[in-house]
C-alpha cells in the first residue's frame, strides 16, 4: 500500500475539519489559501483547522472559508482534489464582492505564478538594459523579451481555458473565439500612431469596417481581459441554449459552428468596444485620481494592501491593473504595492533579530525571507507580525510613507509580478526608479526599526520556560504539568470515536468521558480561541492546548453550553472555561466526550500521557519533556 505523501495528509485533515466531502460546495485556490464554498459553515471547526500542522491560518471573507496554507496550496489543493469527490471552483455564495472575487481567483489563479514568472523575465532584462543600452539590439535579448512577453500579449487564450472552466463551456470553442480576437489579420485592425485604422486582410481598403452593414469599432484585443471573460461567458449561454434545441444528430458540430460565427461578430460590433470603453474609464479614472493627489493614493495602497491580503479582497484590483497593463503598459497601482510588501518582511526579520524564543525566531526567519525576495507575506503576517500585533501596525507606517514616496516618483510595474526584492526592477522603466528605492527602502527601515526599538510583547525565551524550578518558580512548574481538562474517566487519544482526534494529526493528548458538566483550563495562559464547545490556549512559553467538548457539538450552535470566558483573556489551570448540559448534549445524539490536544509543542520535543482511569479536578494528565 502506498504511503500518503504530506500533501495528502495535510489535505485529508483539512476536509475532516472543514466538515468533510458532504459539507464542501465547491473549493479552489489562490497563490496561498484553499477557498472552501461550504454549504454549513456550523459544521466546519475553525479551532481545529487551525491546529492541523501545515495550516497557517483560516480567514473567513466573501462568503468563502478560506485556509491559509502558503506556498505549497497547489500541491495540497491537487491532493484534494484528486482524492475526494469534491467539485472545483463553482460559484460561491454571497453577494457581489463575493461571486466578483471568487471569480476572479477561479480564473486567473491557474497561470498565476506563469504570469508572474514571465513578468519577472522581464524584469531582469529590463536591468540588463540598463546596465547595457546596446543590449536592446542584441538578438539574445530580443528572443528572451519575446518569451517573457508573449504570455500577456496572448493573455485572451489562457483565459479563455480558465474562463470556459468557470462557465462551463466548451474549452475549445473558446479557444476558437479568443484566436479570432487576436488572429494575424485581426491584429492590424487597430489604430496606428496617426490614428488611421488598417483593414482586415482582403478587405477593400478605404471603407468602413462593417459586418452585415452594421459599422464594427475595431479595437486591440492583445492582453484582453474583460472582452475575452465576456465572450467566454456569453458563449457558454449560448451553447446551454443550443444544447436543448438542437437534434443530437447535428449538435456536436452545429453548436460550435453557430457560437463561434455569432459570438466572434458579437464580440467586435458590441462587446470588445463596451469592454473596452469600461477598461479604458477605469483606467483614466486611476490616473486621474493620481493626478490629483499621488501621494494620498500611493499612501493607501501602501498602508492598506495587507490588509486587504488578510481578508482576500486583494484580487479585486487584478482586473484593473491588468486592463492597465494592457492599455498603457503599466498600473499605477502596483508603485505603491513594493513599501507594502517589503515592510511586513521587515517587520517580520526585526522579530527574528529581537526574539528570544526560539519557535517564533523559526517562524520568523523564513517567513520575513519569503515576504522580501517572493513577495508572499502570509507566512509573516499570520505567523508574525499580525501574531504580535505591533510589528503589523509598524509594518501598515512604513508601507504608507514608502508607498507615498515610490507613487510621488509616478513609479509602477511593467509587467504583471508580484511585488518583492527580486521583482522591484519591473519598475526600472516606468516613472522614478530613485523614488521607488527611496520609497521602498525607508519603508523597510521604518519596519524594522520601530520593530526593534518599539517592540512588542515577545514570547519569554525557551531558556527561560525550561529553566530548573527553583529558577523558575511557579511558571515551570505550570508548563510541565497539563492538568485535566474535566472530571470523569480517562480515554486514550486513539480511543477518541473521530478521526480527527484519533489519527494524532492534530497532535497528542487524551480524552476524558465526563461525570461533571465543566470544562476547566488545563494551563496557564491567553485564550486564543473561544467558542461554546472549543477553547484554545496559548502559554507564555508558546505551549498551544486545545480543549474541545463533545463530538461533532458544533451542530449544536452554542445550545447548552454556558462559557465562562471570553477570547483575549487569560487564565490559570484550574479557572472554569464552559458549563454543559451532559444530559441534554446527549439527548440531542451527541458524544459529550472532551477531547484535550496539544496543539503546539512550544518548547518541549515530548507530550506524554500519564493519567488513566478516573480523574478530579487539578490532576495532572500530561507530561511534557523538555
Amino acid at each position: 500500500m502506498a504511503t500518503a505523501s504530506k500533501y495528502e495528509v495535510l489535505a485529508d485533515a483539512v476536509l475532516r475539519g472543514v466538515g468533510g466531502e458532504s459539507n464542501v460546495a465547491s473549493v479552489t485556490h489562490c497563490a496561498t489559501r484553499l477557498r472552501f464554498t461550504l454549504k454549513d459553515r456550523d459544521k466546519a471547526d475553525k479551532a481545529a483547522v487551525e491546529a492541523t500542522r501545515g495550516v497557517i491560518t483560516v480567514v473567513e471573507s466573501g462568503g468563502q472559508f478560506q485556509v491559509v496554507i502558503g506556498n505549497t496550496v497547489n500541491n495540497v489543493y491537487e491532493a484534494l482534489v484528486a482524492k475526494h469527490d469534491i467539485k472545483a471552483g463553482d460559484a460561491v455564495q454571497g453577494g457581489l464582492l463575493a461571486k466578483a472575487i471568487d471569480l476572479i481567483t477561479s480564473i486567473f489563479t491557474p497561470f498565476l505564478w506563469v504570469l508572474a514568472g514571465t513578468g519577472l523575465l522581464k524584469a531582469l532584462l529590463a536591468v540588463w538594459v540598463k546596465l547595457q543600452p546596446e543590449a536592446a539590439a542584441n538578438s539574445t535579448y530580443a528572443i528572451l523579451y519575446v518569451a517573457g512577453d508573449a504570455l500577456f500579449q496572448f493573455l485572451p487564450m489562457l483565459l479563455a481555458v480558465t474562463a470556459a472552466k468557470k462557465f462551463k463551456a466548451n474549452v475549445y470553442t473558446s479557444l476558437a473565439i479568443a484566436g479570432a480576437l487576436i488572429y494575424s489579420a485581426t491584429i492590424a485592425v487597430i489604430p496606428n500612431a496617426d490614428g488611421v485604422s488598417v483593414t482586415l486582410q482582403g478587405f477593400a481598403g478605404g471603407d468602413q469596417l462593417t459586418f452585415i452593414g452594421i459599422p464594427v469599432i475595431m479595437v486591440s484585443y492583445l492582453s484582453a481581459v474583460i472582452p475575452t471573460i465576456l465572450a467566454v461567458y456569453a458563449q457558454a449561454k449560448l451553447e446551454h441554449l443550443l444544447t436543448r434545441v438542437l437534434p443530437e444528430a447535428i449538435r456536436n458540430f452545429v453548436t460550435p459552428m453557430l457560437v463561434v460565427a455569432i459570438i466572434v461578430p458579437l464580440t467586435f460590433l458590441v462587446i470588445g468596444p463596451v469592454s473596452d470603453w469600461v477598461g479604458t474609464g477605469l483606467s483614466n479614472g486611476v490616473n486621474w485620481l493620481w493626478g490629483l493627489s499621488p501621494v494620498i493614493g500611493g499612501a493607501l495602497m501602501g498602508a492598506f494592501w495587507q490588509v486587504f491580503v488578510i481578508f482576500g479582497v486583494h484580487w479585486s484590483f487584478v482586473p484593473a491593473m491588468i486592463q492597465d497593463l494592457s492599455t498603457q503598459g503599466y498600473s499605477l497601482l502596483t508603485g505603491p504595492l513594493f513599501a507594502a510588501v517589503l515592510a511586513q518582511g521587515a517587520a517580520a526579520a526585526a522579530v527574528f533579530v529581537k526574539t528570544r524564543n526560539k519557535e517564533l525566531k523559526e517562524v520568523a526567519g523564513p517567513a520575513a525571507i519569503s515576504g522580501i525576495l517572493a513577495g508572499i507575506t502570509e507566512p509573516a503576517i499570520y505567523g508574525v507580525t499580525l501574531r504580535l500585533k505591533r510589528p503589523f501596525v509598524y509594518g501598515v507606517i512604513g508601507g504608507a510613507i514608502g508607498g507615498a514616496i515610490a507613487a510621488a516618483g509616478g513609479s509602477a510595474a511593467e509587467g504583471f509580478v508580484l511585488p518583492g526584492l527580486i521583482t522591484l526592477t519591473s519598475t526600472i522603466n516606468i516613472g522614478s526608479f530613485a523614488m521607488q528605492l527611496l520609497g521602498t527602502g525607508l519603508a523597510v527601515v521604518i519596519a524594522f526599526v520601530l520593530t526593534m526599538v518599539l517592540g512588542f510583547k515577545d514570547l519569554p525565551s525557551t531558556a527561560e520556560a525550561v529553566a530548573e524550578p527553583e529558577d523558575a518558580g511557579e511558571v515551570a512548574s505550570e508548563a510541565v504539568a497539563v492538568t485535566a481538562p474535566a472530571i470523569g474517566t480517562v480515554v486514550p487519544l486513539d480511543a477518541v470515536p473521530d478521526k480527527v482526534f484519533s489519527s494524532g494529526a492534530m497532535g497528542a493528548g487524551l480524552a476524558v468521558v465526563p461525570a461533571v458538566g465543566e470544562a476547566f483550563a488545563p494551563v496557564s495562559g491567553e485564550l486564543v480561541t473561544v467558542m461554546p464547545h472549543a477553547f484554545g490556549i496559548r502559554t507564555d512559553t508558546g505551549l498551544e492546548v486545545l480543549v474541545h467538548v463533545g463530538l461533532d457539538t458544533v451542530e449544536l450552535k452554542g445550545r447548552h453550553f454556558t462559557a465562562a470566558v471570553a477570547q483575549g483573556a487569560r487564565v490559570r489551570a484550574g479557572d472554569l472555561l464552559t458549563q454543559f448540559d451532559l444530559a441534554a448534549i446527549e439527548a440531542a445524539g451527541y458524544n459529550p466526550i472532551t477531547v484535550m490536544i496539544v496543539t503546539n509543542n512550544g518548547p518541549y520535543s515530548a507530550v506524554v500521557p500519564v493519567a488513566t482511569g478516573d480523574i478530579a479536578k487539578g490532576e495532572v494528565a500530561l507530561d511534557l519533556v523538555g
